[in-house]
């Protein structure tokens, strides 16, 4: 069987919006658009007419980045609507559930909660480095979970899914759950993409950004990758023109070789500096735990949160802190060099006990 028909039966046969056509080196009186461009406008497309209903040649070269065939990707507005997009399409209100480990990304949870489905969460542990319990996921799962959502490397904690973990709770939950792999962070880990999964497991969904390691969150722009029939039944519910001219252009210089090979460049001197900030973090001794990371950030527990919060902010510094299982955690984002030795000036007065 395949996940399409885990979602819900009264979209499975939706269509999508039909568009104005549109033709090139036509005049186009059929969509009600100005005729006019406005002085504003300086993009290689004009303002004036409606972007692609869906924009083909980005995901063509979307696909050709993330190494996925282009009728299984939907480019979206940024990963967080590719969220929003499977918990509306595959659970119902009042009855189905997702699960995800916890700690991990807040935004499955709150979509869910939009859309009236339960949320069901496992516990993994600080002291295992919050490793993924595969049975234990597994046994919070029932008949009516439509969604296990997998985030690798997890935001918080950093922590990369072992490849065999993931194959065994693709093959053990089968037909009955789509397990969505959240890689936000994945080019920061070294290791390659589960995309290279998504033949052999037709139950597996894939989540990718240019947030991250391509500096883009400004664009919103992300991907949802998976089997040919959900991938049309997502397009169904997404809005028309979901991605704005403006974005189109800028994400597909952003795609460039040149630029690609910049953002390489980046992503190795944000992995170098993630080491070092971690190093240089552990020695403080109002430390107490610094995990490891696969990402571009990492988390540390601290004997007073509050504190380290406050010191770092009144210098200029934000950092995010949380709460329940990680109380008195805070999240250091990697930033650029100079950031960083700024943070760690402050983190070592702190240890010495300046004010």
């Amino acid at each position: 069987m395949s996940i399409a028909e885990l979602a819900r039966a009264e979209l499975r046969t939706l269509h999508p919006y039909e568009a104005a056509q549109q033709v090139d080196s036509t005049i186009r009186l059929n969509a009600n658009e100005a005729p006019w461009s406005s002085c504003a406008d300086r993009f290689r497309r004009p303002l004036n007419r409606y972007p692609e209903i869906r924009p083909g040649s980005l995901a063509r070269m979307l696909g050709a980045y993330f190494g996925c065939d282009p009728s299984r990707l939907l480019v979206t507005r940024g990963t967080s609507e590719a969220i929003d997009l499977l918990i509306r399409a595959f659970c119902r209100e009042g009855k189905d559930n997702i699960v995800t480990t916890t700690p991990t990304f807040s935004m499955y949870g709150h979509y869910a909660a939009v859309q009236g489905a339960a949320h069901r969460t496992v516990e993994t542990l600080p002291e295992k480095d919050f490793e993924i319990d595969v049975d234990a996921v597994l046994e919070a799962c029932d008949e009516q979970t439509r969604l296990i959502f997998v985030c690798s490397p997890n935001n918080p904690t950093g922590t990369l899914v072992p490849r065999q973990a993931l194959r065994d709770l693709l093959e053990r939950r089968g037909d009955s759950s789509a397990i969505v792999v959240d890689e936000a962070y994945i080019e920061f880990s070294g290791e390659p993409s589960v995309v290279e999964l998504l033949e052999a497991h037709p139950n597996l969904l894939v989540l990718r950004t240019l947030s991250k390691a391509l500096a883009f969150a400004g664009a919103r722009c992300g991907t949802v990758m998976g089997p040919v029939d959900v991938i049309r039944i997502l397009n169904a519910i997404q809005a028309p023109y979901a991605l704005s001219t403006p974005v189109v252009e800028c994400v597909e210089d952003a795609l460039s070789s040149s630029a690609i090979d910049e953002a390489r460049g980046r992503i190795a001197e944000i992995v170098a500096e993630r080491e070092r900030l971690m190093a240089a973090t552990s020695s403080f001794a109002f430390v107490e735990t610094v995990w490891p990371s696969a990402a571009n950030f990492f988390l540390v527990r601290v004997d007073n949160g509050d504190t380290v919060l406050r010191r770092a902010r009144d210098n200029g510094i934000l950092l995010r802190n949380f709460g329940g299982s990680l109380q008195n955690c805070i999240r250091i984002t990697v930033g650029s060099k100079a950031e960083n030795d700024r943070l760690l000036t402050v983190l070592a007065q702190m240890d010495r006990g300046e004010p």
